[in-house]
């Protein structure tokens, strides 16, 4: 195991609505950071995932997605948390439209 692994948290959601809370906290933080929704075909598998922390503790939230994602979107409601997936960037003051970031590769070896 590499020294950037042994840093390496994952955390397996078992749904997306699951996942996507991290994000929904997130974006109310302090920071107000939003983190990225990666999407990458991993070991015949489609993997969504995020990204937090930082440099020397990173964690990889993800779930194994049964099909490829057909849009670009995921528009996340603030208050319900309810999420729906969405073809473009939409006008509900009260979402967030978060973009799905298609990956052709990546170094992250996921224990699915």
């Amino acid at each position: 195991m590499s020294q950037a692994e042994s840093y390496t948290t994952y955390l397996k959601y078992v749904t997306l609505e699951d996942m996507l809370k991290v994000i929904l906290y997130s974006a109310q933080s302090a920071l107000g950071l939003t983190p990225m929704l990666y999407h990458i075909r991993y070991d015949n598998q489609q993997i969504l995932f995020i990204q937090t922390g930082a440099v020397g503790a990173i964690t990889i939230h993800y779930i194994v997605h049964g099909d490829e994602p057909s849009k670009k979107f995921i528009e996340l409601r603030r208050l319900t948390g309810e999420f729906q997936f969405a073809e473009r960037i939409g006008t509900d003051t009260q979402s967030l439209y978060i973009p799905i970031i298609k990956l052709e590769n990546s170094t992250l070896k996921f224990p699915v």
